[in-house]
Protein backbone atom coordinates (compact mmCIF):
# COMPACT_ATOMS: atom_id res chain seq x y z
CA UNK A 1 0.00 0.00 0.00
CA UNK A 2 2.69 2.24 0.57
CA UNK A 3 4.61 1.85 -2.46
CA UNK A 4 1.13 1.99 -4.14
CA UNK A 5 0.75 5.17 -2.73
CA UNK A 6 4.39 6.61 -3.41
CA UNK A 7 3.81 5.68 -6.80
CA UNK A 8 1.07 7.82 -7.33
CA UNK A 9 2.47 10.48 -5.98
CA UNK A 10 5.22 10.87 -8.12
CA UNK A 11 3.51 10.46 -10.75
CA UNK A 12 1.46 13.61 -9.69
CA UNK A 13 4.43 15.34 -9.95
CA UNK A 14 5.49 14.69 -12.82
CA UNK A 15 1.81 15.89 -14.58
CA UNK A 16 2.70 18.74 -12.91
CA UNK A 17 5.85 19.61 -13.64
CA UNK A 18 4.99 18.79 -17.54
CA UNK A 19 5.94 16.40 -20.11
CA UNK A 20 9.37 16.99 -21.09
CA UNK A 21 10.36 18.18 -17.11
CA UNK A 22 12.07 15.69 -14.93
CA UNK A 23 11.60 14.89 -11.45
CA UNK A 24 14.73 16.32 -9.53
CA UNK A 25 16.61 14.10 -6.85
CA UNK A 26 15.21 16.80 -3.97
CA UNK A 27 11.65 16.43 -4.90
CA UNK A 28 12.22 12.62 -5.13
CA UNK A 29 13.15 12.37 -1.53
CA UNK A 30 10.99 15.08 -0.11
CA UNK A 31 7.95 12.79 -1.27
CA UNK A 32 9.55 9.40 -0.19
CA UNK A 33 9.98 11.51 3.29
CA UNK A 34 6.47 12.36 3.25
CA UNK A 35 4.53 9.10 2.68
CA UNK A 36 7.24 6.90 5.06
CA UNK A 37 6.15 9.63 8.16
CA UNK A 38 3.08 8.45 9.38
CA UNK A 39 1.99 10.45 12.60
CA UNK A 40 -0.17 7.22 14.77
CA UNK A 41 -1.81 8.21 18.04
CA UNK A 42 -0.67 6.45 21.09
CA UNK A 43 -4.52 5.37 21.21
CA UNK A 44 -4.14 3.89 17.94
CA UNK A 45 -0.38 1.90 18.88
CA UNK A 46 -2.27 0.55 21.87
CA UNK A 47 -5.11 -0.32 20.50
CA UNK A 48 -3.14 -2.72 17.56
CA UNK A 49 -1.29 -3.80 20.15
CA UNK A 50 -4.35 -5.11 21.97
CA UNK A 51 -5.52 -6.69 18.41
CA UNK A 52 -1.98 -8.22 18.64
CA UNK A 53 -1.68 -9.77 21.85
CA UNK A 54 -5.62 -11.24 21.68
CA UNK A 55 -4.32 -12.90 18.18
CA UNK A 56 -0.83 -14.23 19.64
CA UNK A 57 -2.10 -15.88 22.69
CA UNK A 58 -5.35 -17.52 21.17
CA UNK A 59 -3.56 -19.41 18.54
CA UNK A 60 -0.59 -20.77 20.84
CA UNK A 61 -3.42 -21.46 23.34
CA UNK A 62 -4.81 -23.72 20.43
CA UNK A 63 -1.53 -24.72 19.34
CA UNK A 64 -0.87 -26.12 22.65
CA UNK A 65 -4.42 -27.86 23.91
CA UNK A 66 -4.24 -29.34 19.91
CA UNK A 67 -0.70 -30.54 20.76
CA UNK A 68 -1.27 -31.91 24.46
CA UNK A 69 -4.49 -33.81 22.88
CA UNK A 70 -2.59 -35.51 20.26
CA UNK A 71 -0.07 -36.41 23.12
CA UNK A 72 -2.54 -38.09 25.53
CA UNK A 73 -3.79 -39.89 22.85
CA UNK A 74 -0.60 -41.22 21.89
CA UNK A 75 0.42 -42.18 25.56
CA UNK A 76 -1.50 -41.36 28.20
CA UNK A 77 -1.93 -38.39 30.53
CA UNK A 78 1.33 -39.47 31.75
CA UNK A 79 3.01 -39.25 28.10
CA UNK A 80 1.20 -36.04 28.02
CA UNK A 81 3.05 -34.91 31.31
CA UNK A 82 6.57 -35.83 29.82
CA UNK A 83 5.45 -34.23 26.83
CA UNK A 84 4.34 -31.04 28.17
CA UNK A 85 7.59 -30.68 30.17
CA UNK A 86 9.68 -31.21 26.89
CA UNK A 87 7.85 -28.52 24.57
CA UNK A 88 5.20 -26.96 25.81
CA UNK A 89 7.32 -23.44 26.03
CA UNK A 90 8.96 -24.47 22.09
CA UNK A 91 5.21 -25.07 21.23
CA UNK A 92 4.57 -21.69 22.97
CA UNK A 93 6.48 -19.61 20.82
CA UNK A 94 6.67 -21.55 17.65
CA UNK A 95 3.88 -19.03 16.06
CA UNK A 96 5.59 -15.78 16.82
CA UNK A 97 5.74 -13.22 13.92
CA UNK A 98 9.70 -12.22 15.14
CA UNK A 99 11.98 -13.03 18.07
CA UNK A 100 11.51 -9.49 19.51
CA UNK A 101 8.07 -10.87 20.62
CA UNK A 102 8.68 -12.82 23.67
CA UNK A 103 5.40 -15.21 25.05
CA UNK A 104 4.38 -17.17 27.76
CA UNK A 105 2.64 -18.85 30.24
CA UNK A 106 2.60 -17.58 33.94
CA UNK A 107 1.29 -19.94 36.53
CA UNK A 108 -0.25 -18.53 40.02
CA UNK A 109 0.68 -22.49 41.38
CA UNK A 110 3.68 -23.15 39.02
CA UNK A 111 4.56 -26.80 38.13
CA UNK A 112 7.34 -25.90 35.83
CA UNK A 113 10.05 -23.34 37.67
CA UNK A 114 9.88 -21.31 33.65
CA UNK A 115 6.20 -20.30 34.21
CA UNK A 116 6.76 -18.11 37.62
CA UNK A 117 6.04 -14.75 37.20
CA UNK A 118 8.80 -11.77 37.10
CA UNK A 119 8.45 -8.79 38.98
CA UNK A 120 6.11 -7.13 36.39
CA UNK A 121 4.24 -9.90 35.74
CA UNK A 122 3.71 -10.66 39.44
CA UNK A 123 1.69 -7.34 40.12
CA UNK A 124 -0.64 -8.26 37.55
CA UNK A 125 -1.12 -12.08 38.36
CA UNK A 126 -1.96 -10.66 41.77
CA UNK A 127 -4.62 -8.41 40.55
CA UNK A 128 -6.02 -10.73 38.45
CA UNK A 129 -6.07 -13.07 41.44
CA UNK A 130 -7.79 -10.33 43.58
CA UNK A 131 -10.71 -10.17 40.90
CA UNK A 132 -11.34 -14.10 40.85
CA UNK A 133 -11.38 -14.31 44.75
CA UNK A 134 -13.92 -10.88 44.64
CA UNK A 135 -16.20 -12.08 41.76
CA UNK A 136 -14.63 -9.38 39.36
CA UNK A 137 -13.96 -10.39 35.54
CA UNK A 138 -11.13 -10.70 34.07
CA UNK A 139 -10.20 -9.23 31.17
CA UNK A 140 -7.09 -8.86 28.91
CA UNK A 141 -4.81 -5.98 30.07
CA UNK A 142 -1.71 -3.93 28.70
CA UNK A 143 0.85 -2.18 30.48
CA UNK A 144 3.78 -0.03 29.26
CA UNK A 145 7.07 -1.12 30.51
CA UNK A 146 11.11 -0.69 29.70
CA UNK A 147 10.35 3.49 29.85
CA UNK A 148 7.34 2.58 27.48
CA UNK A 149 9.29 1.27 24.53
CA UNK A 150 7.63 -2.26 25.55
CA UNK A 151 4.23 -3.56 25.71
CA UNK A 152 3.17 -6.24 28.33
CA UNK A 153 -0.37 -7.86 27.24
CA UNK A 154 -1.57 -10.15 29.45
CA UNK A 155 -4.33 -12.44 29.75
CA UNK A 156 -6.43 -14.35 32.14
CA UNK A 157 -5.91 -18.25 31.74
CA UNK A 158 -9.58 -19.88 33.37
CA UNK A 159 -9.23 -23.45 34.52
CA UNK A 160 -11.46 -25.37 32.30
CA UNK A 161 -11.90 -28.66 34.52
CA UNK A 162 -12.78 -31.81 32.13
CA UNK A 163 -9.65 -33.76 31.03
CA UNK A 164 -7.31 -30.99 32.39
CA UNK A 165 -8.33 -32.24 35.74
CA UNK A 166 -6.46 -35.75 35.45
CA UNK A 167 -3.16 -33.74 35.64
CA UNK A 168 -4.30 -30.30 37.81
CA UNK A 169 -7.42 -31.28 39.89
CA UNK A 170 -8.02 -33.29 42.75
CA UNK A 171 -5.09 -35.37 43.81
CA UNK A 172 -7.27 -37.68 45.95
CA UNK A 173 -10.28 -37.65 43.68
CA UNK A 174 -9.14 -36.34 39.93
CA UNK A 175 -5.44 -37.35 39.02
CA UNK A 176 -4.91 -41.23 38.84
CA UNK A 177 -2.17 -42.16 41.32
CA UNK A 178 0.19 -43.28 38.53
CA UNK A 179 0.13 -39.84 37.07
CA UNK A 180 0.14 -38.14 40.14
CA UNK A 181 3.35 -40.24 41.07
CA UNK A 182 4.91 -39.28 37.47
CA UNK A 183 3.98 -35.84 38.21
CA UNK A 184 6.03 -35.52 41.40
CA UNK A 185 8.94 -37.86 39.98
CA UNK A 186 9.02 -35.15 36.84
CA UNK A 187 8.09 -32.02 38.96
CA UNK A 188 9.26 -32.81 43.00
CA UNK A 189 8.44 -29.34 43.88
CA UNK A 190 4.81 -29.29 42.12
CA UNK A 191 1.85 -27.06 43.02
CA UNK A 192 -0.33 -27.06 40.59
CA UNK A 193 -3.12 -28.97 41.51
CA UNK A 194 -6.04 -28.70 43.16
CA UNK A 195 -7.58 -26.66 40.64
CA UNK A 196 -11.53 -26.32 40.07
CA UNK A 197 -13.60 -25.58 36.85
CA UNK A 198 -13.55 -21.44 37.06
CA UNK A 199 -10.50 -21.06 38.79
CA UNK A 200 -7.67 -18.92 37.68
CA UNK A 201 -4.88 -20.95 36.56
CA UNK A 202 -2.66 -18.59 35.32
CA UNK A 203 -2.40 -15.67 32.41
CA UNK A 204 -0.40 -15.04 29.11
CA UNK A 205 2.24 -12.89 29.58
CA UNK A 206 3.27 -11.39 25.77
CA UNK A 207 6.36 -8.66 25.49
CA UNK A 208 5.88 -6.53 21.98
CA UNK A 209 8.12 -3.81 21.60
CA UNK A 210 6.40 -1.06 20.15
CA UNK A 211 8.62 -0.55 17.12
CA UNK A 212 7.27 -3.96 16.38
CA UNK A 213 3.42 -2.61 16.94
CA UNK A 214 4.64 0.06 15.12
CA UNK A 215 5.68 -1.48 11.73
CA UNK A 216 2.32 -3.07 11.71
CA UNK A 217 0.08 0.35 11.02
Amino acid sequence: MKNTCLLLALFLVLISCGPRERVSKEVFDEVNKTMEVKRLSDAEILQEAMVLGDSLTSEAQKNLISSLQRAIEEGGFEHAISFCKENASTITGSKLPTEEIQLKRVAIKNRNPQNEPDADEALIIDAYAYNAENGIDNTPNIQKIENGEVFLYTKAIIFPGGICSNCHGDPDSEIPSEVFKSIKEQYPDDQATGFKPGDLRGMWSLKIPKKEVVKRL
